[in-house]
């Protein structure tokens, strides 16, 4: 059956708050370029993880190691309500935050209101039997800037441009049918002069399947699109067994990419076929480029080279995060980390392997010593309503907030969030036909990691060169945001019970913490407006899947009420 039709959204520009000064902040606004996206100003922060090969690193050190105990709170602005999981944009002094229901551009010094882009009729068009991910509005994860405009995706499958000076809509393109799931959950990248993003909501039986797709920056137009799922008779194609199209589920690319200007490579992630279980499925095929990495001409979107972390993925521990790219003494390295803890080392020019470190907290897969394809372990591999016990469980021991990259310690420092899971998959209902289909039936219960019974969050920094742990830092509730490093020798995470801690990147000592009025939330970042440096941290109500495994695990943990989401912004005193 097909999923409900959703009422088409309307755009409209509000603007509010227009001081003289504000006003002239976005009059003089220069268009961005694409050598400044390859190489922002260590004062900005225009890609999603500020450079756009995902590292989230940022070179100013105003604040350090020596001061970074004085921080204070230097303005706050509350966002729209529910699950934003955010990453705000900075360009010469204007922040520009997405959320789910649209866009407001603030002075980033003084938290003061520019304008503000809304999606109208939210309230309206509101849908019950959806949840609150799959409700009309924006794409909140991120927003792309280039020249003079804003884009962003929305849950109804569109692409839209905004005007940096006023907010206002210049165009909106339709991608694909939302009436068959599809929507996007992120935002776009720029690469070379277009928008690049990738679809999903492809979890449902349709004669199509997942895609990124680039467009013209000026009008939308689709210039390529690149099939994230191997069709039949076509290279791979095999790989789904005898499944026809309609039945070829998942592969959907939900988090941004990255490109790297050396290689002229754009990498992006898949996530796992769908239904999540192989039985489910009807096919124990390696199902690609689901769990894979992508290599992408920009030019026409042809796969250069993939690679499968695990073929055949089934128990809905995917691979689809973010690509981090680093140029080393000894080359250049592509590096991903997906829900199972293992680290993956690849050459980006080639897809060829060469490392993987697992963290150890999985218990499903053997890392084939030749490919270090992890091969899932033939009993762990799920059977209809029987009940198995495997690790990691739901959300898996990392999930979306992403790794950050130092180039001093040449480590990663990751939110990770260890648990096992008790779950027993279900037949699929009858009959398969379009519009069916889904994740699939399941009764998963989230259970503590025997290695970590009593800390549901470790933060931990993790060698590139070798995957060993620097070290860890504990906590009983998860870390709940991706991490921020900086040349000031700072590590910046927060974790879901309110808690914003700076730690020293080379001991994982605590430097700085204060507490928010709400779950930190989504992906914090850092920008500098007249030679003052600020630190830029979104709470909200926390991860659902998070807070219900906290829930389960420890009896005294209960989900606050609150639900308000709000941008926290620090400095040192002036």
């Amino acid at each position: 059956m097909i999923r409900p039709t959703l009422t088409c959204l309307v755009a409209a520009g509000l603007l509010a708050g227009f001081a003289t000064a504000a006003s002239a902040q976005l009059d003089s606004f220069e268009p961005i370029t694409d050598a400044e996206l390859l190489d922002p100003a260590p004062a900005d922060w225009l890609n999603w993880r500020r450079t756009i090969d995902g590292q989230g690193y940022s070179p100013l050190d105003q604040i350090n190691r020596d001061n970074v105990g004085s921080l204070q709170l230097a303005w706050s602005w509350e966002t729209y309500a529910g699950t934003n999981q955010i990453t705000p944009l900075v360009h010469d002094g204007v922040m520009f935050i997405p959320s789910r229901s649209g866009v407001v551009a603030l002075d980033a010094a003084s938290g003061d209101v520019l304008w503000t882009h809304l999606r109208t009729g939210r309230p309206a068009r509101a849908d019950p039997t959806l949840p609150g991910s799959q409700q009309p509005g924006l794409a909140r994860r991120n927003l792309a800037i280039y020249g003079d405009k804003l884009y962003a995706g929305t849950s109804e499958a569109q692409l839209i441009a905004l005007d940096v000076r006023t907010g206002e809509v210049v165009w909106e393109r339709q991608v694909a049918d939302h009436d068959l799931g599809y929507q996007y959950t992120s935002g776009p990248i720029i690469v070379k002069g277009m928008v690049v993003a990738g679809m999903t909501g492809c979890e449902y039986y349709k004669n199509d399947v997942c895609f990124i797709s680039a467009h013209d920056p000026e009008t939308g137009a689709e210039l390529w699109r690149t099939s994230t799922v191997a069709r039949p008779g076509e290279p791979g194609g095999d790989t789904w067994g005898d499944l026809t199209l309609t039945f070829r589920a998942g592969a959907d690319a939900w988090l941004p990419g990255s490109y790297d200007a050396d290689t002229d490579l754009i990498y992006w992630s898949t996530a796992q076929p769908k239904p999540w279980a192989s039985a489910q499925r009807g096919t124990e095929g390696a199902a690609l480029y689901t769990n894979s990495t992508l290599a992408l001409d920009p030019e026409t979107g042809a796969i250069e080279w993939y690679y499968q972390h695990i073929p055949a993925e089934t128990h809905d521990l995917d691979e689809v995060f973010e690509v981090v790219l680093v140029h080393r003494d000894d080359g250049p390295a592509l590096f991903k980390m997906g829900k199972i803890g293992v680290l993956w080392e690849l050459d980006p020019r080639t897809g060829e392997y060469r490392a993987a470190h697992d963290l150890g907290f999985q218990n499903i897969v053997d890392i084939d010593p030749a490919s270090g394809q992890g091969i899932l372990r033939r009993e762990r591999i799920p059977q209809l309503d029987v009940p198995l016990d495997y690790c990691p469980g739901p959300g898996g021991v990392r999930s979306l907030w992403s790794m950050a990259y130092h180039p001093a310690t040449e480590a990663f420092y990751i939110s990770l969030m260890p648990g096992c899971a008790h779950s027993t998959f279900q037949p699929m209902p009858e009959p398969a036909e379009i519009g069916g289909g889904g994740v699939g039936p399941a009764d998963r219960r989230f259970t503590a990691h025997p290695q970590s019974p009593e800390h549901l969050g470790i933060f931990a920094a993790m060698s590139s060169r070798t995957g060993e742990l620097l070290w860890t830092r504990p906590s009983k509730l998860q870390y709940a945001t991706s991490s921020l490093t900086t040349g000031g020798g700072l590590v910046f995470v927060g974790n879901l019970d309110r808690n914003i801690y700076a730690m020293d990147v080379r001991t994982g000592d605590v430097l700085w913490s204060t507490r928010a009025p709400t779950s930190i939330d989504g992906f914090p970042i850092t920008y500098a407006v007249d030679g003052r440096q600020y630190v830029a941290v979104p709470s909200g109500p926390g991860w659902f899947l998070a807070w219900r495994n906290a829930e389960l695990v420890f009896d005294d943990v209960q989900r606050p009420r609150t639900r308000g989401s709000v941008m926290h912004v620090f400095a040192l005193p002036e």
